[in-house]
């Protein structure tokens, strides 16, 4: 309890020296109560702009709110657009912990201490984030393998400040008017999973490994081979991988690397995870991606920490099918359409509203120099749309668009003048064309053959019991008619003879009357 205390006077301490009330504050209609806190607090200096004392409070408080903010920055239907800027320039740069407890926790995961298990290991880490840090070390039949190893005590701490940061929300919740479409309480039961989902490496590995087998003959992508044998839910071993990161742009002129190629091969393995495969790495930023520059792999892509990754399933394919066929032919009434159609827009939306606001965000594209045009800002504007007409934007559409800001920073980064509308037009589509052509037909139906196989045998058994089954519907049927009719006549039985009896004492009664006036 005392801990709790204090770790929330902590927060209380920044929040205040940051301005965070005021943030809060400022969707409220509430002057008196903003007054009485400046007062209170007169002496703090605020100039800085809402969105870097945010960052800055979060980095202060320590690697889960850096985590906070990361997810908050994939949340544009959420947040202001300067807050999501500000939040995605968060980097989870924390210090290693100490070695001997990374040792203690491979033994206890793997079962022996890593002098049994390697051949050599590194104590002192390679790198080092909020959940986990990496040693190199090498197996004893000569593989280099990098060794990530997830911090000790995490699900303790995050469960505190998770614990807190559902206060909190409940808190906003009933003070902020906005709370009802800003969804506090459910924004960080999402961060709650997305957190327990990343301590478990168990599913890192797993998701690495798809990812692997997806690129298993690609010439652009690679991706590190996971060593089972020594992974658990806390450690994971796998392939080392090396590279120079993509980021320094100087060291890979210097060895011969195409810029322009890179940029333009980063968009087409983005698409084709999205779009081939329905299964993309969500977290590309410049701290995960490496370029080869040995000769055999010279040029290529190498992928590192799959710990969040975004899947599509059928029904989010043919929604983005539709909305890119129709925005491609500027047919914007079609894109509203998909939107209530879909169940994402309240079906009480006007569709020549949406249209209108859908056509004002995309038609100014169509009458700019391609290169000047930026997918990921019409994402952006897109999705202020959304917060305005009620849109539920679904969150693994979120990722691909987060993603998608990632890949056109990057390439830019690479090539100032990459196109990426231009790059990308030819694999959306051919995407297109295998989803709602003539290949896509076909292609659903070689998918669908070995079912077709199993139940084409079965057809004239289950007709038989279907036909059976009616037969038998139907005699209980008339079995049911044949009782209801006897029911009705029954009936009608007694109530003639109950009409026979009450005209005989109607007469009697009258005949009485008559003799015995």
């Amino acid at each position: 309890m005392i801990l709790k205390f204090l770790r929330l006077l902590k927060i209380f301490t920044v929040a205040t020296r940051y301005g965070l009330d005021e943030i809060a504050m400022s969707g409220l209609d509430v002057p008196r109560t903003a007054r009485f806190i400046n007062t209170m607090f007169f002496w703090r200096r605020i100039t800085s702009p809402r969105a870097i004392r945010l960052r800055l409070a979060l980095e202060e408080l320590g690697p889960i709110f850096v985590k906070f903010g990361q997810v908050l920055s994939t949340r544009p239907d959420l947040m202001p657009p300067d807050i999501v800027a500000e939040l995605s320039l968060l980097q989870d740069r924390v210090p290693p912990f100490d070695s001997d407890l990374a040792i203690a926790q491979i033994t206890s995961s793997l079962g022996a201490p890593p002098d049994q298990l390697f051949a050599t290991f590194e104590r002192t880490p390679v790198a080092s984030a909020s959940i986990a840090q990496v040693h190199f070390a090498t197996l004893k039949n000569g593989k280099e393998v990098a060794v990530k190893v997830l911090r000790p005590g995490m699900k303790t701490t995050i469960d505190e400040d998770l614990a807190l940061m559902q206060m909190a929300a409940g808190l906003i919740e009933r003070v902020w008017p906005d709370s009802r479409r800003l969804k506090p309480r459910e924004v960080v039961a999402e961060f709650d999973k997305y957190l327990h989902d990343e301590l478990d490496l168990m599913r890192e590995a797993a998701q690495a490994s798809q990812l692997r087998r997806n690129f298993a003959n690609s010439t652009l992508l690679m991706v590190p081979e996971m060593y089972w044998d020594y992974c658990s839910s806390s450690v994971i071993v796998m392939e080392r991988m090396n590279g120079i990161p993509i980021s320094q742009t100087d060291r890979l002129v210097a060895a011969g690397v195409d810029l322009k190629k890179l940029s333009r091969d980063g968009v087409e393995i983005f698409f084709t995870q999205v779009f081939r495969d329905g299964f993309f790495h969500a977290d590309m930023h410049p701290g995960n991606i490496l370029v080869s520059v040995e000769e055999a792999t010279f040029g290529r892509y190498i992928a590192l920490d799959f710990g969040i990754v975004g899947t599509l399933n059928d029904f989010d394919k043919d929604y983005l099918s539709q909305n890119f066929l129709a925005f491609f032919r500027r047919d914007y009434k079609r894109v509203a359409e998909a939107h209530i159609e879909s169940g994402w827009a309240p079906r009480n939306t006007r569709v020549d509203e949406l249209e209108a606001a859908v056509r004002a965000t995309c038609e100014p594209i169509f009458d700019r120099p391609l290169k000047d045009i930026s997918f990921g800002q019409v994402l952006l504007r897109l999705f202020q749309t959304s917060r305005r007409f009620n849109v539920e934007v679904q969150p693994q559409l979120v990722l691909l668009q987060k993603t998608m800001l990632n890949i056109e920073g990057l390439g830019r980064q690479l090539d100032p003048d990459l196109d990426l509308w231009k790059t990308a037009k030819p694999y959306l589509e051919r995407w297109m064309a295998d989803q709602v052509g003539w290949r896509g037909f076909v292609e659903r139906l070689r998918d669908e053959a070995p079912r077709f196989a199993q139940i084409f045998p079965q057809i004239p058994r289950l007709a038989h019991q279907v036909l059976h089954k009616r037969a038998h519907s139907d005699l209980d049927m008339g079995d049911l008619m044949y009782k209801l009719v006897e029911n009705q006549r029954r009936t009608n039985r007694l109530l003639a003879v109950l009409a026979c009896v009450t005209s005989v004492a109607i007469v009697g009664l009258a005949a009485v009357h008559f003799i015995h006036p």
